[in-house]
């Protein structure tokens, strides 16, 4: 082969690994949740107090996400892709921006990320559970903890 072809070749190589790195970079960057600096609490705790109307608990994950694993009993459903997640947030809350709410995602991630946004958007009793839904460095999670499920009804 000539030298041209070999140097080609290497460069589609290392560009190819390179965009691989980056990818994968990329996803482990977006697994790590941001610091909260606000409350935080474990799923048995969260599940206890969603059921004794202490808090309200919120599951932040999408339709596909919920109906993959169910919703843990007590969470009130609410989309974090929805353009008026704060107003919905609010009509949840009946207004009350300092009503104490819990979020729960999947693995925790996206909960830390909107808990500081809900915080910076004036809510102030915002409550991460950073175990989520399947579990993370904070605890095993809600379902293998064996909190009660409900299966999701596309109506809920």
């Amino acid at each position: 082969m000539s030298d041209k072809v070999n140097r080609t070749r290497r460069w589609v190589l290392l560009g190819g690994a390179a965009a691989i790195a980056t990818g994968f970079a990329i996803r482990e960057y977006r697994l790590i949740p941001q610091d909260y600096a606000g409350a935080q609490m474990d799923v048995t705790e969260a599940y206890q107090q969603a059921r004794s109307g202490d808090i309200l608990l919120v599951d932040i994950r999408t339709p596909r996400e919920w109906r993959a694993t169910g919703v843990g009993e007590g969470a009130h459903l609410l989309d974090m892709r929805r353009e008026d997640f704060v107003q919905a947030l609010e009509q949840l809350t009946g207004g009350n921006q300092e009503a104490p709410v819990a979020l729960i995602c999947a693995r925790g991630v996206r909960s830390a990320r909107l808990s500081n946004q809900l915080s910076v958007a004036g809510f102030t009793n915002i409550i991460d559970v950073p175990e989520g839904m399947l579990g993370s460095a904070a605890g095993p999670g809600w379902v293998r903890a064996g909190l009660p499920i409900q299966s999701y009804k596309e109506d809920t």
